[in-house]
């Protein structure tokens, strides 16, 4: 494993956004996919790098970027790691359009110098989840909320106890046009969710599901989890690996 140092964006009106460590999992195979996978609130790429690094997939190279310390309006202002600012973790929450739109496009560029031949994807837990999923309507809709392009062609998201920020207006930049309803039904999702979340509740994740399904998001598996609270769990881990493996054409071979 190695990491890189810090790194800055553009961001909120033109300013720079400092991001922190990204930490790297080089593939121990033939490099078929790289996954950037996105921490949750408060939390680092540390972590997940280290548990990414456990797991039988060979052929994936995984980046962990650590989010930019920022004020979070949930925590009353108190600054920590977040990939926007957050004040309710529900598909009924103001979205903070600025910040979804800053860490899309700096997760783009993590994949932008991946070689051609490599499958990209986006993936994360909790408020990283949400962003993944963001960045999963970006990418159908061809551009970012601001008007920008999206510059890269994603083949799968995973959500991991995450919800579905902008819900409101999803439906109707996928009916903007054929080629983001085309986009949105055939990109692969993963959403897993613990049926005792008690900090994304799993009703949130039921309604995610609903809105991607409804607004062209076909290729959608929804899985759950008894009595799995807001963490994750080796079953989970090895659900992932295996949809991973089975859904999107990798082999576990080295």
């Amino acid at each position: 494993m190695s990491y890189y140092g810090s790194s800055s964006s553009g961001g909120r009106g033109g300013q720079r956004v400092e991001y922190g460590r990204t930490y790297v999992v080089r593939p121990k195979g033939r490099h078929q996919a790289t996954i950037v996978w996105l921490h949750g609130l408060g939390d680092n790429g540390a972590s997940w790098s280290q548990l990414l690094d456990s797991l039988s997939l060979p052929n994936i190279k995984w980046i962990c970027p650590t989010a930019a310390t920022q004020p979070v309006t949930a925590f009353g202002g108190f600054p920590c790691t977040a990939w926007f600012d957050v004040e309710d973790t529900s598909v009924d929450g103001c979205d903070d359009i600025e910040g979804l739109d800053a860490s899309a496009a700096h997760i783009a560029n993590l994949l932008s110098s991946e070689p051609p031949d490599v499958k990209l994807r986006i993936g994360g837990f909790s408020m990283g989840a949400a962003a993944s999923l963001y960045s999963a309507a970006c990418y159908a809709h061809g551009k970012f909320t601001s008007g920008i392009p999206y510059p890269i062609t994603l083949s799968a998201v995973i959500s991991l106890s995450g919800w579905l920020p902008c819900s409101r207006t999803l439906r109707g930049k996928m009916e903007s046009s054929h080629i983001a309803a085309r986009r949105a039904a055939s990109l692969p999702i993963l959403l897993s969710h613990g049926r005792a979340d008690e900090v994304v509740s799993y009703r949130n994740a039921e309604r995610s599901s609903d809105t991607l399904r409804s607004s062209g998001f076909l290729y959608l598996h929804f899985k759950s989890y008894n009595g799995l609270g807001h963490y994750t769990i080796p079953e989970e881990m090895d659900d992932v690996g295996k949809w991973l493996s089975s859904r999107l054409g990798l082999d576990r071979s080295r």
